[in-house]
C-alpha cells in the first residue's frame, strides 16, 4: 500500500481566482511545493504576474498571472484560453477573489441610547450599493467563475473545486451584514453544487477561515495610528482559543487536502479552520 501523501496534485493544473491576495498567494505557495501548475487569476494583471513569478522563482515552480474579472464572463472565457494555450487543461480551482466594503459596514456594532440619534452609523444608514458589491464579487465571483473554468474537469470526469467561505458564515459577525450574508450564500452553493456535479467527477467543497489579517479587513481589526489591534482586533483574538489571528500558511494544509485524491470520497463539505473560534461560546 502506498503511503498517503499530496503526490497526485502534481503537474496538474489550478486556477486561483484573486490570485494576488493574501491568503491566495499563501494557497499558492502551498500548491507550488508539490508541484500544481498555476494561473493567479486577478482584475489586477501586473500585481497577479508579480506575485507569479516571485512563488515560481521561490519554489522552482510553474506559475502565470492572467487577467481575469471573475464579474465578467467573456473575460473568464478569454482567460481560460490564455490558461489552457500556456499551461494545458484546467484540474482545480479555488475561488478566492472576495472581501468586504466599508459602503456595507456599519460604524457601530448596535443600536443603543448613545447612537439611536445618528441613524447614519448604524444599519440605516447602510448603502444599498454596498450590498450589491458585496454580493456580486463574493456570491457571483464565485459562480461565474465555477460555470467557466470547470469545462476541462467536466470533459475529463475529474476535478476539484474549493471554495472560500468564512466563520461569518456560521455566526455573522457585528457590522459586516453584506459580507456575512454573501459567505453564507457560498456555504450554501458549495452544497448545492457538489450535488449537482456529485456524478461528473468533480468535486466541490469549501474552507471557512477564521480571522486573517488581509487587505480587505485591516481597517476594521487595526489601529491605524498605533499599529495594535483596535478594540475590534482585541475582541477577536479573545474569542479565539488559540488566542491570536491565524497566518496565512495555516489555511494550506486543509486545502491541499480538499483538492487531492486523499478526500476522493469527499464532497459538499465545509471545513473550518479557525483557531478554535467555532467551537467557543465566549464563556
Amino acid at each position: 500500500m502506498e503511503s498517503i501523501s499530496f503526490k497526485d496534485l502534481a503537474g496538474k493544473v489550478c486556477v486561483i481566482t484573486g490570485g494576488s491576495g493574501v491568503i491566495c498567494r499563501a494557497l499558492a505557495e502551498g500548491l507550488a511545493s508539490v508541484g500544481v501548475k498555476i494561473a493567479l487569476l486577478d482584475i489586477d494583471k501586473e500585481k497577479a504576474e508579480k506575485v507569479a513569478s516571485e512563488i515560481a522563482n521561490d519554489y522552482g515552480a510553474t506559475v502565470i498571472g492572467v487577467y481575469g474579472n471573475v464579474l465578467d464572463r467573456e473575460a473568464l472565457e478569454a482567460a481560460k484560453s490564455e490558461i489552457n494555450a500556456k499551461l494545458g487543461p484546467i484540474s482545480l480551482l479555488i475561488n478566492g477573489a472576495g472581501g468586504n466594503s466599508p459602503l456595507a459596514t456599519t460604524k457601530v456594532e448596535q443600536i443603543d441610547e448613545s447612537n439611536v440619534a445618528a441613524p447614519e452609523d448604524t444599519f440605516f444608514g447602510l448603502d444599498p450599493a454596498g450590498f450589491d458589491k458585496v454580493f456580486a464579487l463574493n456570491f457571483k465571483g464565485t459562480v461565474l467563475p465555477s460555470m467557466i473554468l470547470t469545462r476541462d474537469m467536466l470533459d475529463r470526469k475529474k476535478g476539484a473545486i474549493v471554495n472560500i467561505s468564512s466563520m461569518n458564515s456560521y455566526r455573522p459577525l457585528t457590522k459586516i451584514p453584506a459580507y456575512s450574508g454573501a459567505k453564507a450564500a457560498i456555504n450554501n452553493f458549495t452544497q448545492w453544487l457538489a450535488v449537482h456535479f456529485a456524478k461528473t467527477g468533480i468535486r466541490v467543497n469549501a474552507i471557512a477561515p477564521g480571522f486573517f489579517i488581509t487587505d480587505q479587513n485591516r481597517f476594521l481589526v487595526l489601529d491605524k495610528e498605533t499599529g495594535g489591534y483596535s478594540p475590534r482586533g482585541n475582541k477577536i483574538v479573545s474569542n479565539t482559543p488559540m488566542g491570536k489571528f491565524g497566518e496565512p500558511q495555516d489555511l494550506q494544509g486543509a486545502t491541499l487536502f480538499l483538492l487531492s485524491d486523499v478526500a476522493a470520497f469527499i464532497t459538499g463539505i465545509v471545513i473550518p479552520v479557525d483557531g478554535g473560534f467555532s467551537a467557543y461560546s465566549g464563556v
